[in-house]
């Protein structure tokens, strides 16, 4: 696994690679993890999408991304969390529900948390109740930095 640590306006990102695909973006940079000296050439592609994203010029990443470890449950709760559209919104409820269980609201906040993919899989968009900003493995404000970029870029477009 090849990792690049990745500047970014809510602070350094490490991005890790494997085989061609992305396998994960850690808040905080690469931790321990040595930097690629040859990045694979997938890591210079998320890196630009990365800044493109952070610039509001990028709105659906286009990523080779490996399958993540979790159970079926985290799984389908990641899925549907790629399926929330750019500067959308959905509560962990509404994720539960579509995951087939309206009772799973706070097991989808730990899927949320354990996601690999973090932005590129933008549990970001994951709110509680009422849009009320709850939880997020990179800290809320993280999170609304992400949802104020998204919400700006979205009027921005919607009014051109």
């Amino acid at each position: 696994m090849q990792w690049i640590a990745v500047p970014a306006p809510i602070g350094t990102l490490g991005v890790a690679a494997a085989d061609g695909e992305i396998t994960s973006v850690h808040f905080g940079g690469v931790g321990r993890h040595p930097v690629a000296t040859a990045p694979a050439p997938v890591l210079g592609i998320a890196a630009a999408q990365l800044d493109a994203y952070f610039a509001g010029e990028l709105t659906d990443f286009q990523l080779p991304i490996a399958a993540p470890d979790g159970s079926d449950f985290e799984r389908a709760v990641w899925k549907a969390i790629a399926e929330i559209g750019y500067g959308e919104m959905a509560t962990y409820g509404d994720i539960a529900r579509l995951v087939g269980d309206k009772e799973a609201a706070r097991a989808v906040g730990i899927a949320c948390n354990r996601n690999p993919l973090p932005i590129i899989v933008p549990c970001h968009r994951v709110v509680g109740a009422g849009g009320k900003l709850v939880g997020f493995g990179g800290g809320l404000d993280r999170k609304r930095f992400l949802l104020n970029l998204e919400a700006r870029v979205k009027i921005e477009r919607d009014f051109q």
